[in-house]
């Protein structure tokens, strides 16, 4: 009997325990969940701005001016008159060459015109009584012939003589070498008591102007069509024969601070790289730029009035590679918008193609929507999209 008692208090107390584990289960069924709202995502609203497109391109300095210094006549140099690496003008002496042989050679080719011009006189005089006397029958016409061949040859050795002597004269002013140009000289490749041959292929010195200095850089032939092709579809047409102004990165990646100027762009595209070659032209007053470094020229290309840029956060891409953007139509709805798109500037890209001014874009919460999906658009607190002038570098 007892037994039996515990058996019904603990069937009880277990119906008990069960209604009240039950209980809240059964008012939770009874309350609904809160219904679910609109995604609230971030977005930029696009208004076209204008862009200056500039392209980044590799190249090296030279000289506006290169001298190699050779003697134009062999002899010993007897001086050297420059400091290396110094800052010479034109005409400047730089070398003395011994001038005694040449001075000797000049002398010479002096006294042999001098003879020959002293002689002059006198068949002069006889040609001229012999042709008188032929007309009075005095003398047979063949003395008044020879006397005026005789003269004709005197004047011809005079006229040689003073070749001679101006020939000797211009050996004798090659002797001191001077200065072409005004630039910097380097070392020098001869020293005193050696000997010089005129025209050597070996220079002594060279000069270099570097006031101003060349960068000569290389862009891709590609890359002159897509401009052609932008400038037609953006309508912002560009002067290629227009000096622009350029600006220059050094090799370290520090700003040169003398803008250059764009000299011409090459008419023929090298075969082997398929680029073309430019030429700017910089000032360099304190000499920081030396021919031969390696810089980075910022090119303008041209600008466009139009252009959409989009903030970098706001464009993806698919498994093949083609970027696409999130947009919050008028409706409200989420659109997949495929897009072309041109570079980066800064952190945005330019769009060529895909989108338009007045467009919303998601930049933020772009994991939670999903095409077709109805969202909440806030203004993207990172940025409102419409800026100022934009500087485009590639």
């Amino acid at each position: 009997m007892t037994t039996a008692r515990r058996f019904v208090g603990f069937v009880a107390l277990t119906v008990a325990a069960t209604a009240v584990v039950l209980l809240p289960t059964g008012c939770g069924r009874n309350a609904a969940p809160p219904p679910r709202g609109p995604a609230e995502v971030g977005v930029v609203t696009l208004a076209p701005e204008r862009v200056v497109l500039s392209k980044e391109l590799p190249g090296r300095t030279s000289a506006f001016l290169v001298a190699e210094i050779r003697p134009q006549v062999s002899g010993l140099i007897q001086q050297r008159r420059f400091t290396e690496g110094a800052d010479v003008r034109a005409g400047e002496l730089l070398y003395q060459i011994d001038p005694a042989p040449y001075q000797a050679a000049y002398d010479q080719a002096a006294a042999a015109l001098a003879v020959a011009e002293a002689g002059l006189p006198a068949l002069r005089s006889r040609a001229a009584r012999l042709q008188e006397l032929v007309a009075i029958r005095a003398v047979g016409q063949q003395d008044a012939d020879d006397a005026a061949a005789a003269l004709a040859q005197a004047e011809a050795n005079a006229l040689a003589s003073k070749a001679a002597v101006e020939s000797a004269r211009i050996n004798l002013s090659y002797t001191p070498i001077r200065a072409p140009i005004s630039g910097r000289i380097g070392k020098s490749n001869v020293t005193v008591g050696a000997l010089a041959t005129a025209y050597q292929p070996v220079p002594l010195a060279v000069i270099q102007q570097l006031d101003p200095i060349y960068v000569d850089v290389i862009q891709a032939s590609a890359d002159l069509l897509r401009l052609r092709r932008n400038h037609a579809t953006t309508g912002s047409a560009v002067d290629e024969s227009a000096v622009r102004t350029v600006r220059l990165l050094l090799e370290d990646g520090t700003p040169y601070p003398l803008p250059g100027t764009l000299a011409f762009r090459d008419v023929t595209v090298d075969p082997t790289t398929g680029s073309v070659t430019l030429r700017l032209i910089f000032p360099n007053p304190d000499h920081t730029l030396l021919p031969g470094m390696y810089v980075r020229a910022i090119v303008e290309e041209g600008a466009s009035d139009q252009a959409i840029l989009v903030p970098q956060q706001g464009v993806s891409r698919d498994v093949t590679g083609e970027a696409y953007a999130w947009v919050v139509n008028a409706e409200g709805k989420v659109e997949q918008r495929p897009l072309e798109v041109d570079q980066a500037i800064g952190d945005r890209w330019l769009v060529t193609n895909g989108l338009a001014a007045g467009d919303r874009v998601i930049v933020e919460g772009q994991q939670r929507v999903r095409p077709g999906d109805a969202v909440t658009a806030v203004p993207y607190a990172g940025g409102s999209g419409v800026g100022g002038p934009a500087a485009a570098t590639r």
